[in-house]
């Protein structure tokens, strides 16, 4: 069986559903910014790139017919101190010669489109010059005199030295005020959620000063309102705890008052057998013991069965069964006690009813029901024990021509230990318990119960005057069929 999962703190599950998504967003929102910084670092710097260019072609003539370049050193110095980076320059003139600077500087590509953002014929490049990453800045310009015109070409390389430490810088920032942004929200959260979570702590401070007698309700107004439904559950769940403790202190008070007098019985019936001298005595006795045990034993199997079905204990011994059948063997094992008192027994169950309940149980039902009609019932009596299916419900009909129960006394048999005054009467030995031990199997299978006259008026004795002396009693079960 595997182990169920742990759930963790609160706290922590909340710090990363919330630090974890908020990390990646401003991972995000710093690689965007870093992005940004780079373009206008990089627009920056083409700017001054094209600049160098530019004070580069005005340097740049026709003489006698060709095109020359007039590059002092301490022009390409103070270009070099202005970008922080080491320049290189190539001037190539109309026809592709080239002219002045470096002349491996590499070309400018085929396939490099001109720049839109200045108002020049520029193309920017990468390339590798010299074991460096460089930038360069290619920059056409027009140049002519009186005998020629064309195009010369000015390329200005720059080494990516400064911009990759800018590049760095901007990078370095962004992660450092993101991540202070992060560390400030974590400690924001946490200290909110501390004063957040601080009446549920209380509760459970609550829960655990409670001593283990105390079910009282806790007060579901001190917490959050998403909170309170699960406080209002612990409490309903208190007070079923707490109806669950009052039937067991009141079954046992019961319990041990119903078995105190069989019990003080046996041994009165015992010492006197002790003393007893006369075979004849002893054996009368010993037979009164014998009834004493039998009665007592059929009170404590009524006292477990009670508390059985009190524990809802049969709850997970659910399986289908035919109710039919089980009411045809319960009338088969009870045969013998009507046929003794000539009571006519009938069954009506021709429809095969499948229903899910716990087997034990159902048999204990039918049992007491049947068990308690032949009891009650008259000499040359009847019973009919009716299973039929009714509007969506199977139901369980027995009818008997008994003494009945008086409408006043009807809910009150459904008490342990309650019997009614006809029942008194007819049965002194009777525990109390049969008709509570049905109650609570019927309402542990989610069904209902219901006592009524009998209709079986025309079997049942009269007086002088027509009236109907045994009124008979109903006892009408309905199940509801799952699906």
């Amino acid at each position: 069986m595997a182990r169920p999962y742990r759930l963790g703190s609160l706290r922590g599950q909340f710090l990363r559903w919330l630090l974890i998504p908020l990390v990646l967003l401003v991972a995000l929102n710093a690689f965007s910014v870093y992005r940004n910084a780079l373009d206008a670092a990089d627009l920056a710097y083409d700017r001054s790139l094209l600049a160098s260019a530019r004070a580069l072609a005005e340097r740049v003539q026709i003489v006698d017919g060709k095109v020359v370049a007039n590059v002092p050193y301490v022009a390409l110095d103070s270009f070099e101190t202005d970008t922080l980076g080491r320049l290189y320059y190539k001037v190539t003139g109309v026809n592709g010669e080239f002219v002045s600077g470096y002349e491996d500087l590499p070309d400018l590509p085929k396939n490099v489109p001109r720049s839109e953002i200045y108002p020049a014929l520029v193309h920017f490049f990468h390339a590798d010059y010299q074991d460096q990453a460089v930038r360069i800045a290619a920059l056409h310009q027009p140049v002519y005199d009186d005998q020629m015109r064309g195009i010369a070409l000015i390329e200005v390389g720059e080494t990516m030295d400064a911009r990759r430490g800018l590049s760095r810088k901007i990078l370095i920032d962004t992660l450092l005020r993101q991540a202070a942004l992060v560390l400030a929200v974590a400690l924001m959260v946490w200290v909110a959620l501390r004063f957040v979570l601080s009446p549920i702590m209380q509760l459970r401070a609550d829960v655990e000063a409670r001593e283990p007698t105390d079910l009282s309700d806790f007060d579901p107004n001190v917490v959050h309102k998403e909170i309170r439904p699960l406080v209002n559950a612990m409490n309903a769940y208190m007070a079923r705890l707490q109806t669950l403790i009052n039937g067991q202190k009141r079954f046992i008070a019961d319990a041990s008052h119903q078995l105190r007098t069989p019990l003080t019985v046996l041994k009165t019936q015992a010492e006197l057998a002790l003393r007893e001298n006369d075979a004849a005595a002893m054996r009368q006795i010993v037979a009164s013991i014998a009834q004493t045990t039998d009665a007592t034993v059929h009170l404590a199997n009524r006292l477990l069965t009670l508390a059985r079905t009190g524990h809802g204990a049969a709850a997970a011994e659910l399986e289908y069964i035919l109710l039919n059948q089980l009411a045809q063997e319960v009338c088969l094992e009870l045969a013998m006690p009507a046929v003794r008192k000539q009571i006519d027994l009938a069954l009506e169950a021709d429809e095969a009813i499948s229903y899910r309940g716990n087997t034990l149980l159902l048999h204990e039902m039918l049992s007491n029901l049947l068990d308690n009609a032949i009891r009650y019932t008259p000499e040359g009596g009847r019973i009919i024990l009716r299973v039929y299916f009714q509007e969506g419900q199977a139901v369980i009909d027995i009818q008997d021509t008994g003494p009945g129960i008086p409408e006043a006394e009807r809910e009150k048999v459904f008490e342990p230990f309650y019997r009614a005054s006809a029942s008194s009467v007819m049965n002194p030995g009777g525990t109390g318990l049969g008709l509570c031990i049905v109650h609570d199997i019927v309402k542990l299978h989610g069904g209902d119960i219901s006592l009524a006259d009998a209709s079986l008026q025309e079997d049942a004795q009269t007086d002088s005057i027509g009236l109907s002396v045994l009124p008979g009693l109903r006892v009408k079960i309905r199940f509801p069929i799952q699906d």
